[in-house]
């Protein structure tokens, strides 16, 4: 098993554990609104801060598997050689985008709302560690892109 198929499998078994607790949330959620008539106070954080993570590491796991929103039209209109520089220039910039805004954006933002202490207002979580998530699926994305790059560099 290569390190990308590991990769992919840690984050299906994340994703569908994450996702598992935001149903279970939301039935919660809506069980205690509708049939005890006492919304728990807790639930609609947790469901705003698991829809986070399942939609980021969502997109960093599509982006591993080339499943990702593309508007495609220009490569699938051009010939091999410039459709090559164009998934080269693509990847090059996803990586770029992950690296400086993700993972360089998203840590300096992680760090600073551990360094100020703030938390959630109904969780008391502290903000660092939700918004943790940004690098880490800056650095899924960075780590996806580089191995499609190289492959498309290894291609003559």
């Amino acid at each position: 098993m290569t390190v990308r198929e590991k990769t992919d499998k840690i984050l299906e078994i994340a994703l569908v554990f994450f996702m598992s607790i935001l149903v279970i949330d939301v039935l919660w959620q809506v069980a205690s609104r509708y049939i005890l008539s006492s919304p728990s106070s807790f639930t609609d954080e947790l469901a705003g801060f698991l829809l986070i993570w399942v939609g980021l590491l969502g997109a960093a796991y599509v982006a591993g598997k080339n499943e990702h929103l593309a508007i495609d039209l220009l490569i699938q209109r051009s010939g091999p050689k410039r459709k090559r520089r164009l998934q080269i220039s693509i990847s090059i910039l996803i990586i770029l985008f992950g690296l400086f805004v993700m993972v360089i954006g998203g840590s300096w933002l992680v760090f600073t709302r551990f360094l100020l202490e703030v938390k959630s207002a109904a969780l008391e979580l502290p903000l660092g560690a939700v918004y943790f998530v940004i690098p880490i699926s800056g650095l899924l994305i960075v780590y996806y892109n580089s191995d499609n790059l190289i492959k498309t560099l290894r291609i003559k």
